[in-house]
């Protein structure tokens, strides 16, 4: 059993820049891919980026792109985004997810491909 707990939410202005993170915890860590998720209010929760846990290969939604970044501690088992040039649309709450190892890799912006999921951190960007 995979525990996630996500840190590091809160209230930024716009323009600003919030790093997050996804402590995994609970026996042996094992992990294909991590990801980031959000959901907005009054929207469906949408994917962010990932990474794959053993080569740090990343992949972003095109709104993330150039402004986000995913990275990885493979030895305290901790998964990182770093936002930069926050925008009042990426307000939302923020959930980590992991997916445990398997062939082929499956798609990493499917909600169905992770197996645990983080309770969410909230972040508002608001000035």
């Amino acid at each position: 059993q995979v525990h996630l707990v996500e840190t590091g939410g809160g209230l930024v202005q716009p323009g600003g820049s919030l790093t997050l993170s996804c402590a995994a915890s609970g026996g042996t860590f094992r992990s294909l891919l991590m990801g980031w998720f959000r959901q907005a209010p009054g929207k469906e929760r949408e994917f962010v980026g990932a990474i794959n846990w053993n080569t740090g290969r990343t992949v972003y939604v095109d709104s993330a792109k150039g402004r986000f970044t995913i990275s990885r501690d493979n030895v305290k088992n901790v998964l990182y985004l770093q936002m930069n040039a926050l925008r009042s649309e990426d307000t939302a709450v923020y959930f980590c997810a992991n997916s445990l190892p398997r062939q082929p890799e499956p798609p990493a912006n499917m909600e169905y491909t992770y197996d645990y999921w983080g309770q969410g951190t909230p972040v508002t960007v608001s000035s």
